[in-house]
């Protein structure tokens, strides 16, 4: 007997949860199913497109599984899109000529960019946004030119600007509404919005529209003519001013079509022929709306699904339009009345535009939440929308305000109802997270986090606490026992270590964010003994390191970084005191005294840091390593040399420490202090490791700590002589290295630690474990072996070629540092708003 067949048109994400759909309901097995796709690709993640430029592949975004065709017999044909339908005879000609048959026709086309009908808008240079061949001719386009413009101001115009940016051009948005997200975000949060964006260097133009896209001598983009009357000089032009959707098909076979475009469907998504359904941003649903949105089309892919089989439960009347994203780099939420449509409806508005944040509920007179705005911090999104329609358990200020101002907000997840939608791509309730254990197991049975994200920090706190101790989703093992399997077999390559070692779905990738950089702390820890090189950007190693550590600095709030020098013990020469203030006078820079007693020197671009490095080098310094996790500092007062109460030459003690310890990367951050006398100038007590002076020697405290936890350090050893002292710390350190928790602190190790400061004394002062030889071996290994990484950085062409703000224009300093004067320095030059509240 012939199967009856199911030709689906379009296989972009709602086409494939379509196919899904139908396999989840056992209609692979008893039917044909034919796909026609456009694109050479299968479907592919459109939501996070922009990752692409971050590093991400055509691959990592696909969305259909390996091996799911065929599993399910599903015939796919890629780069061969439906030109016609023949409705009498229930046949479909591809643009190979090819014809197929259905039984069911599902249109699943999506939308097309609009493209505003202005002289010059298919010269060279113009492109739309929304594929991933768009984005590959774009990046092709942009090599070796300097200026873009994006015209449109909405969700993919900010993402198109953003990834022009990423490729060196100098960009613009024009936006022909008043603000940015018209649709999404109201006039306050459009500000915030505005402000935080032209802070990252981006150029604006609201209110406006594009009347010409001026062309060149070679007939290539050359500017842009607004509304206004204004030029724009750009060489590229992308257009992302919206979408329409594809339903030229449809028209062309008669079936019947919205007034101003889209499939009419019913509330089955069934069109007017009872054998073909639409979906998705194609279809005109029946509450008389075009849905651009992921949600809404999973929504009516699972519908379409249902109503095959008969089922007559599932309707699709209308979906929630709130969405969460991240833009920029800059948190963007709507839900709900986001601005306030319903009657006698009020604001409860916060808005911080130093920070640029702005938060604003729309509340009923009864207390009803009916909707929210939320720029610049939106972790809060997950428990509001939820919340939509009831009362929630606190105030509304209590919802906006930030922590420490006010009383705070004391709910969670818990807090919600059973019924309470938590991932709304695929309509999943907080009841049916509550059945699972795992996050995967969330993702495999109810799809929940899979789709635009940002429901899984709320599925995460609803899961029972995980008894995986592993440190990550590719590493079975924690910390401590991948520092064992990477001493042990000698492991200096991460990618050997995660092919070997790594959980059977992680073999053969590329790892996560969790497990590189810490990976790549202990193996730079471990690089003599193992013989990997101890230079952090050498070969695999520099994929490995989290931002600072890429250059060797530290990345401040507009984009510059800061240039820390080493100073031991704080003490300096007249003469390197000069040199600094050349530095800093010659590049333009802010110099800070630290805590630390060393000189902090802020706002160098990128391309400026080896210049910089070079200048210090040549004086006598090195790297401070204020970017790693490693040693920063040993503080020291001055101790007997000047002072009439110290007894122990601090100054002498600090220096020698430093230089013993300078570059040793750790699970944490190290600082460390030496006081002269029991006056503890130099609060070494709230170091990792302090050290105090006292008339037979120097007493040792470890597991101090200072910041948002302080806690005091514990006496360890006391009256020790000065090669007691160093060989206790050196095991205390390489013990600390070799068993502590990924960013985990010496204070917080210490307490972890099972049997606390006692059992630490044992292993370390009476070599309990039988430990200590090789603990002090490692360290003596470090410390021969140590190099100052701003050197060696330096001495080789091949590494400086990173230093650069765009790869693909070298020579060219990124424009969006800027700085202004204050206090006869310099500073960031931020737009700060005015703070305030309304209601």
């Amino acid at each position: 007997m012939t199967k009856p067949t199911i030709l689906l048109i379009g296989h972009g994400m709602v086409g494939q949860r379509y196919l899904e759909a139908l396999a989840e309901r056992g209609v692979t097995a008893t039917h044909r199913i034919t796909v026609l796709c456009e694109e050479p690709r299968p479907a592919y993640d459109r939501v996070h497109l922009t990752s692409y430029f971050s590093g991400s592949t055509p691959e990592d975004l696909s969305l259909t599984p390996a091996g799911f065709m065929a599993e399910h017999g599903i015939e796919l044909h890629l780069d061969d899109p439906a030109v016609a339908v023949d409705r009498a005879a229930r046949t479909v000609t591809a643009r190979s000529g090819r014809e197929f048959r259905y039984d069911v026709l599902v249109l699943a086309t999506g939308s097309y960019p609009f493209v505003p009908p202005v002289p010059g808008k298919d010269a060279p240079g113009c492109f739309v946004y929304r594929t991933i061949e768009d984005l590959l001719a774009i990046e092709e386009y942009a090599k070796g030119r300097t200026r873009g413009a994006v015209v449109g101001g909405g969700l993919l115009g900010l993402e198109a600007a953003g990834a022009l940016q990423g490729l060196g051009l100098a960009t613009r948005i024009v936006e022909f509404a008043p603000r940015l997200m018209p649709a999404q975000v109201d006039e306050g949060g459009g500000a915030a919005l505005l402000r935080t964006i032209e802070s990252m260097g981006l150029t604006v133009h609201t209110g406006v529209g594009t009347q010409e896209v001026v062309t060149g001598p070679d007939g290539s983009v050359g500017g842009m003519l607004l509304s206004d009357g204004s030029t724009v000089e750009t060489e590229l032009v992308v257009f992302s001013a919206g979408v329409r959707p594809r339903d030229q098909l449809a028209r062309d076979c008669g079936l019947a079509v919205g007034e101003r475009g889209g499939i009419t469907v019913d509330s089955r998504c069934r069109t007017s022929d009872p054998h073909v359904y639409a979906i998705g941003e194609c279809a005109l649903a029946s509450d008389g709306r075009v849905y651009g949105l992921v949600a809404p089309g999973y929504e009516m892919a699972e519908t379409a699904a249902e109503d095959l089989l008969g089922g007559r439960d599932k309707e699709f009347t209308g979906a929630d339009l709130s969405t969460k994203l991240k833009l920029l780099g800059v948190d963007v939420a709507s839900f709900g009345d986001a601005h306030g449509a319903t009657p006698d409806s009020l604001d409860v508005v916060y808005s911080d535009s130093r920070s640029g944040v702005y938060k604003k509920l729309v509340v009923a007179p009864d207390g009803v939440l009916l909707g929210g705005v939320l720029v610049g911090e939106a972790d809060a999104y997950g428990l509001l929308r939820p919340l939509t329609g009831s009362v929630p358990p606190v105030s509304p200020e209590q919802l906006v305000l930030p922590a420490g101002v006010g009383a705070p907000a004391a709910f969670g997840p818990s807090a919600l109802p059973d019924d309470a939608v938590i991932c709304s791509c695929h309509n999943v309730t907080k009841k049916a997270i509550a059945a699972c254990d795992t996050l995967a197991e969330v993702k495999k049975c109810t799809k929940a986090g899979t789709g635009c994200g940002s429901c899984v920090k709320v599925i995460g706190q609803l899961l029972p606490a995980s008894t995986d101790k592993g440190l990550c989703d590719c590493f079975g093992y924690t910390r401590a026992e991948l520092y064992e399997i990477v001493r042990t077999l000698r492991l200096s390559s991460y990618q050997a270590l995660l092919d070997s070692h790594g959980r059977e779905g992680a073999r053969g990738g590329d790892g996560c964010e969790v497990c590189k950089p810490t990976v790549g702390s202990i193996i730079a820890s471990l690089a003599p003994t193992i013989g990997a090189s101890g230079y952090v950007l050498a070969g695999e190693q520099a994929a490995l390191q989290d931002t600072n550590d890429h250059f060797l600095a530290n990345l401040q709030r507009n984009g510059s970084y800061s240039v820390v020098p080493r100073i031991p013990g704080g003490e300096i020469t007249p003469e390197k005191l000069i040199v600094i203030g050349e530095v800093a006078r010659d590049f333009g820079l802010y110099t800070k005294i630290t805590g630390g007693q060393r000189i902090d020197l802020f706002g160098a671009r990128v391309d400026q840091l080896p210049q910089i490095w070079s200048r210090l080098v040549e004086a006598g310094f090195e790297s401070g390593h204020a970017y790693g996790k490693a040693l920063r500092t040993v503080k020291s007062c001055v101790g007997q040399t000047w002072c009439r109460y110290g007894v122990q030459d601090s100054v002498r003690m600090a220096i020698d420490l430093e230089l013993r310890y300078r570059g040793l990367r750790a699970p944490h951050k190290l600082k460390s202090a030496v006081s002269g006398c029991a006056r503890e100038c130099a609060e070494a007590q709230s170091k990792d490791f302090g050290v105090i002076a006292t008339a037979n020697g120097w007493n040792l405290y470890v597991g101090g700590n200072g910041g948002a936890t302080p806690r005091h350090a514990d006496l360890l050893a006391q009256d020790l002589s000065d090669a007691e002292l160093v060989r206790l710390i050196d095991r205390f350190l390489m013990f600390y290295i070799r068993t502590a928790d990924r960013l985990e602190r010496t204070s917080t190790w210490l307490e972890r630690l099972e049997g606390g400061l006692d059992h630490l004394r044992d292993v370390i002062v009476r070599d309990s474990l039988g430990l200590c030889a090789e603990l002090e071996a490692l360290m003596a290994e470090h410390v021969a072996h140590y190099r100052d990484e701003w050197a060696e950085t330096l001495d080789d062409p091949d590494r400086l070629r990173r230093f650069v703000s765009f790869v693909n224009a070298p020579g060219a300093p990124d424009p969006t540092v800027k700085f202004v004067p204050e206090r006869d320095q310099v500073k960031p030059d931020l737009t700060v708003l005015t703070l305030g509240a309304t209601r």
